[in-house]
């Protein structure tokens, strides 16, 4: 069985009801404390009737003076930290020529710049703490595969993998690890918004890509994305870094859809 009972755990966007809420289910359940920041003030209200061993505080991660004070915060409340989650992200799906430039702007704010922005802060917290730790950064399988109307979100989220990889060889001498897991389709309220840009039938669209574009034809859960979480800020994946893992249920490997060979 993981522990993380001796593990205080930052975890960015963690007020989300899709995959940070199936990050902060199984992280708390196995006794990390949580410290979540959130922008939402109605979700951190939700946060803290769901969990007893969470501290939350409010800042965007885009904004260079928020972050440096929440670490302040976070050194006054519980002291040195032991893993970061890069899970606060935004999506996009429109095509690329019709992107403005506040929209791709708002999108590397976050998805990049935010997570660097963290990054960097939580490292030289753990240098100041004389620590080792683990950073885990949430991904996509748009970095691999992608279609119509993601080509800035496939290419931010590209941007974290050669991030992860990087920070993880220049992170090693200080025993600091860094990973990213990339789900596929989790099913979630904000991915159903998305899907509605691209489709007039969002279930229909879950339903077929569930029984073609999947090797596992089941609904990837936000819990399954967060058991690879907890494996990688664990000590049991002490000799993994710089690897992004997939939690698709097999997308990135197949190379035609279920549908285009009869079986």
């Amino acid at each position: 069985m993981m522990d993380l009972k001796d593990k205080k755990i930052l975890i960015t966007g963690g007020g989300g009801n899709g995959l940070a809420a199936g990050i902060c289910y199984v992280l708390g359940t196995l006794g990390a404390t949580l410290i979540v920041n959130e922008i939402s003030d109605p979700r951190i209200k939700e946060l803290k009737k769901k969990f007893n061993n969470i501290i939350t505080f409010r800042a965007d991660i885009a904004d260079e003076r928020e972050v440096k004070a929440m670490f302040s915060f976070i050194e006054k409340e519980v002291g040195s930290l032991d893993g970061l989650v890069n899970n606060a992200g935004v999506g996009l799906a429109k095509y690329a020529h019709e992107t403005c430039v506040e929209e791709f702007d708002a999108l590397y704010g976050i998805d990049v710049k935010g997570l660097w922005l963290v990054s960097k802060y939580f490292v030289n917290h753990l240098f100041k703490y004389g620590g080792s730790g683990n950073i885990v950064n949430i991904s996509s399988i748009h970095a691999l595969r992608t279609m119509n109307k993601y080509a800035i979100y496939s290419s931010a989220k590209a941007a974290v993998e050669g991030l992860t990889r990087g920070m993880a060889v220049e992170m090693g001498k200080h025993n600091i690890r860094v990973n990213a897991v990339g789900p596929g389709y989790v099913h979630s309220e904000q991915n159903q918004g998305l899907l509605r840009s691209i489709t007039d039938d969002p279930e229909n669209w879950v339903s077929d890509h569930i029984n073609n574009y999947q090797a596992i034809n089941r609904i990837i859960e936000s819990e399954n994305c967060g058991n690879v979480i907890a494996f990688l800020l664990s000590d049991m994946s002490q000799g993994i870094t710089g690897q992004t893992i997939y939690v698709d249920n097999g997308t990135s490997v197949l190379l035609y859809n279920n549908g285009f060979i009869k079986k």
